[in-house]
């Protein structure tokens, strides 16, 4: 039986709200009904929802997802860079609890603000910062990210190249999120052994459902090649407690 699993990284794509074509991709809905049945047979507590390159800063869809989730999933924002208090303190009462910076596809703020935007958020609500971004490009960011309050990085880095700077970012605390293993130029668990060497903590793991443009979409193997890969006094903290400590303000929930 695989453990019971924080899903660190999903996606709602509802199309009762905006969804803006992104390099001419406009994705299949996919519900929170979708979701849960998807997910049906695995030991599914809570998770983050996150919003899309073709969901830009809209966040209707990610309130109206939570509403329907429950105060066990939490949200991944993308907002503009001059976002107000109120509208930060808006989303964080729904149960948003991050930014999101996506680098690889766009949609999102861009990095021009990243410093200033995810010392904002994280200075009026205490959200965390999330990159979607090719490992390889990592070291123009090093710096910027290590400074930062909290971080992390979705889908192992997607890039070979780019592990050796994913894993300096990790020395220096960031998170890093073991999911999409369709997105990757290598074998996951290459990077799954890399990361828990340096910090058991660091990793989450996400089903990246439903894996939008993903090479290969979520399978249920993944979750055991996780299981497989991870020592057992790791495997509880990996697939749920390194990203509820991480989402979860205890105050909150």
């Amino acid at each position: 039986m695989l453990p019971a699993l924080f899903d660190a990284h999903l996606h709602i794509i509802d199309p009762r709200h905006p969804l803006i074509p992104n390099q001419g991709f406009v994705p299949e809905p996919f519900s929170v009904a979708d979701y849960r049945r998807r997910t049906t047979g695995l030991r599914i507590i809570g998770g983050a929802v996150v919003a899309g390159s073709f969901q830009a800063f809209d966040t209707g869809f990610l309130v109206a997802a939570l509403k329907k989730l429950g105060p066990s999933f939490v949200g991944v924002a993308q907002v503009p860079g001059d976002i107000s208090d109120a509208e930060i303190l808006r989303l964080d009462a729904r149960g948003v609890r991050a930014v999101r910076f996506n680098i690889a596809r766009g949609g999102s703020a861009g990095l021009d603000v990243l410093d200033s935007l995810a010392r904002h958020v994280h200075e009026v609500a205490e959200w965390h910062t999330e990159l979607y971004v090719d490992a390889r490009h990592l070291p123009d960011l090093h710096d910027t990210l290590a400074a930062l309050p909290a971080v992390s990085i979705d889908h192992l880095g997607m890039s070979r190249e780019g592990l050796p700077h994913l894993l300096r970012l990790v020395e220096a605390g960031v998170k890093v999120k073991a999911s999409g293993f369709g997105r990757l130029d290598f074998d996951a668990l290459d990077a799954i052994e890399a990361v828990m060497s340096v910090d058991p903590r660091a990793l989450m793991v996400g089903t990246d459902l439903p894996s939008t443009r993903a090479e290969r979409p979520f399978d249920e193997g993944d979750l055991q090649l996780l299981q497989d890969s991870v020592s057992p006094e790791h495997l509880d903290a990996v697939f749920r407690t390194n990203a509820e400590a991480f989402y979860l303000d205890p105050v909150r929930v």
